[in-house]
């Protein structure tokens, strides 16, 4: 049997080739995407050093090299980084992707990073957040950020999804402490859900929280984009509220992910 770390690389070795179209970048994603960019271009300026965590095939890395940051991409999956290369090359963009997993990221070289990001629940594929703290924060200059969208626990729309269709193991899988097993093309992503504080328990020792927010709490989860996509005016209206009441505290720890911001102590 596979570790978890070998399994979850194998399985998005998997998919690397086809992770561009619905499976890894459909309209809900997109849109998840542009909000994190946003963040991400908000806390730091161009000609900013970056550290792309999870790159997947380097939408975001050439996203942000392309507006003049200065991007190194790690992945554990040496097929997502060939993407990412490729990718790269193609825009004749100045960064660099490396196949590294972030569970080795103290195998980095010893540059100093004015920040790290993270999108779409790479972290939450890491069995242990403690040491990528600090392996992160030594990679960092003081006061350095890390941007990071994970994959939360409270999910309102997935627990009501699969309640009603009397799949309950499924309906509560998110709630589940530890490591979970999630198939993926006939394979297995080994993955840990969190909530905005267990989160941020893992990476107090070296970090301080400067925002959390939730990202898809009204609007669906990406694998219900043909919902979203039926019934536009409706989401439309949802979408709204999510812009609106995300960072209150009564929403912000919910949704199918959670964005949040970090500051290197």
């Amino acid at each position: 049997m596979l570790d978890p770390l070998t399994a979850t690389s194998r399985a998005f070795d998997s998919v690397a080739g086809d992770y561009d179209g619905p499976l890894g970048n459909n309209a809900l994603i997109q849109k998840m995407r542009a909000q994190v960019m946003d963040t991400i271009e908000r806390a730091f300026p161009r000609g900013a050093r970056l550290l792309d965590l999870g790159c997947g095939t380097g939408i975001d890395a050439a996203y942000l090299a392309a507006r003049g940051y200065a991007i190194t991409a790690l992945d554990s999956s040496p097929a997502m980084v060939s993407r990412t290369k490729e990718r790269l090359q193609r825009g004749n963009l100045a960064a660099r992707a490396i196949h590294l997993g972030i569970h080795e990221l103290a195998q980095l070289d010893a540059r100093e990073y004015d920040g790290a990001y993270s999108n779409f629940g790479a972290l939450n594929c890491v069995p242990d957040l403690r040491a990528v703290s600090s392996a992160l924060a030594s990679k960092l200059k003081p006061g350095g950020l890390l941007v990071a969208s994970v994959i939360g626990r409270y999910c309102p729309w997935e627990l009501a999804f699969y309640t009603l269709r009397g799949d309950w193991n499924r309906a509560r899988v998110r709630l589940a402490r530890g490591m979970v097993a999630a198939p993926l093309n006939g394979q297995t992503v080994w993955t840990r859900y969190y909530s905005p504080r267990e989160f941020y328990r893992d990476f107090s020792t070296h970090f301080q929280q400067v925002s959390v927010r939730a990202l898809a709490l009204f609007v669906p989860p990406p694998y219900l984009v043909h919902a979203y996509e039926g019934f536009p005016r409706a989401f439309a209206v949802l979408e709204r509220l999510d812009r609106v009441l995300a960072y209150k505290a009564l929403f912000r720890n919910a949704g199918d992910h959670f964005l949040v911001v970090l500051t290197r102590k």
